[in-house]
């Protein structure tokens, strides 16, 4: 991908360029939503919610706590508290330390996204709702596609991450995470990735982006440039595009893990809008005006993105 001059200056000093089309092969313009999938979560009750393309996991397994639950008792909706507009989804995820005592979190939509704008706009919490704080919990929105074999290079994964009380081996200060993977192996642990990690308090509403063609990943958070990782570990095949909550394992990549106490915990996290565009690069601005524009036609639920004929994918 070629940017212009202005563009670079652009990303060199943390803010975002102008729209782009990544695919030279497109033609004559679309319909607007052609190549759009966008979701306002303005649902009567998650039984709504899961009616209209979503999907809870329940596949146990990694990450998190071993032997936690993945369950759909903890999504639900709600009207729009302060701060947001029409409905939310919100996930509720438990722990209290034990795998039979933690209730992971997670929601997926159809394995079918690739290259274009991701964006969401999420309410991260830096304390649980009700018990003690402290665990290393992960709050997330991302796009991820199944693992064929371990280290396998066609594995595409694109991640935002919010740690409130830190993790993944580092101090216990919260912070946003970003990374896109190559590929990785559980047994033993192998990672190929690149991350970025921007230290701070990312409590409230915020809006999450990300750019991705085969070229680059960008990672814009409030229009804010928080991570930039390069075409060796860029998305090859078709992801689903997720949000999820969970605890980290005790000892997991040396970090804390829970906190040593039997007392439940809940941390819950909130979605406003989620949106896609296929194949253009929007900047933080444009997908603003985009979401005002689809709630302004009274459009809280559109799906034009192509079927890739892949089976739904919610494991992981």
């Amino acid at each position: 991908m070629r940017y212009s001059s202005l563009a670079m200056l652009l990303l060199l000093a943390g803010c975002e360029p102008a729209a782009t089309v990544t695919s030279s092969s497109q033609t004559a313009a679309a319909p607007e939503q052609a190549g759009l999938m966008f979701d306002d979560f303005n649902y009567a009750d998650a039984e709504a919610l899961f009616a209209n393309g979503w999907t809870a996991r329940t596949e146990t397994g990694h990450p998190g706590i071993a032997g936690a639950a993945w369950s759909a008792e903890g999504i639900s909706t709600h009207d729009a508290p302060d701060g947001a507009q029409f409905g939310i989804a919100r996930m509720s995820s438990i722990t209290d330390g034990s795998g039979a005592g933690t209730r992971h979190t997670q929601i997926c939509h159809a394995r079918k996204y690739l290259y274009g704008t991701y964006a969401a706009r999420v309410f991260f919490r830096n304390e649980p709702t009700y018990g003690p704080d402290g665990d290393e919990v992960i709050q997330t929105f991302y796009a991820i596609s199944p693992l064929p074999a371990p280290l396998d290079p066609d594995y595409s994964e694109v991640d935002f991450e919010y740690l409130p009380n830190g993790g993944w081996g580092e101090n216990s200060d919260s912070a946003m995470w970003t990374t896109t993977w190559e590929t990785f192996q559980l047994e033993p642990w192998t990672k190929v990735n690149e991350y970025s990690r921007v230290p701070g308090d990312y409590a409230g509403w915020h809006t999450l982006v990300m750019n991705v063609t085969a070229d680059a990943v960008r990672y814009y958070v409030d229009g804010n440039l928080v991570g930039d990782h390069s075409a060796a570990v860029a998305p090859e095949v078709p992801m689903s595009m997720n949000f999820n909550l969970w605890f980290m394992p005790k000892g997991a990549d040396g970090s804390i893990g829970p906190i040593d106490s039997p007392e439940a915990r809940q941390y819950q996290q909130d979605i406003d809008w989620v949106l896609h565009v296929e194949d253009k690069l929007l900047n933080t601005a444009e997908v603003e005006a985009k979401v005002a524009a689809l709630r302004a036609g009274a459009l809280h639920a559109v799906d034009a993105v192509a079927d890739k004929g892949l089976a739904a994918y919610c494991g992981l």
